[in-house]
């Protein structure tokens, strides 16, 4: 029995330390992303593919979910809360932030380009 534990201990061992490689290149992607601010091609292909579609999902899940629950918050006077959280907040993810921007780097692509706005406004 001790035997047959030692090669799982060591297959877990192994699988831990290799996904702690992985993790740790991509978060030092992720930084070089924000400091570039501008998004890769794979965090583009990523967004479209995966991101996009799941909150899609979560769009239409959460406003089932606020209308279902609509008389509730309107009781407890949350409602604002419950539409920006479960509504919202989705639905400017999927349609308004840029393709594979973070809210981060969505964010301060759009305040650039509102001060670059300004500036020529100004000339």
């Amino acid at each position: 029995m001790k035997r047959a534990k030692e090669p799982l201990i060591a297959a877990i061992l192994a699988i831990s330390v290799m996904a702690g490689g992985t993790f740790s290149s991509v978060d030092a992607q992720a930084g070089q992303m924000e400091e570039n601010d501008r998004p890769g091609e794979i965090a583009m292909l990523g967004d479209a593919v995966i991101v996009r579609p799941v909150m899609a999902g979560a769009t239409v899940v959460g406003t089932v979910v606020y209308t279902v629950m609509l008389p509730f918050t309107l009781l407890g006077g949350n409602e604002d809360e419950a539409a920006e959280t479960l509504v919202k907040t989705p639905a400017r993810t999927t349609f308004l932030r840029c393709l594979g921007c973070t809210p981060t780097q969505h964010d301060r692509l759009r305040r650039d380009k509102k001060i670059e706005t300004q500036r020529t406004a100004e000339k």
